[in-house]
């Protein structure tokens, strides 16, 4: 597997509703980084999500970057 595969963003920011994914202002998301497995970008995401735990309006999230750069090759992993 390539580095690329296992590339892992985490970042976060103000939502206009917790229950949601839709951010308030682009222009003031917290990159956290870029993590090479999605375990350490979980520790950075717990880190990062303990930070803001008393403020429902900040939300932070794992992209799986190869998901979004390499989607063929997730589709045939699903599909075999």
């Amino acid at each position: 597997m390539s580095d690329m595969s296992k590339l892992h963003l985490v970042f976060g920011g103000r939502v206009t509703d917790p229950r949601t994914l839709e951010f308030a202002d682009l222009k003031s998301m917290d990159v956290v980084g870029f993590f090479p497995d999605y375990n350490s970008a979980e520790k950075a995401w717990r880190a990062a999500a303990q930070r803001t735990v008393d403020d429902a309006e900040m939300k932070y999230v794992v992209v799986h970057m190869h998901r979004l750069l390499q989607p063929d090759m997730v589709d045939a992993a699903q599909a075999g």
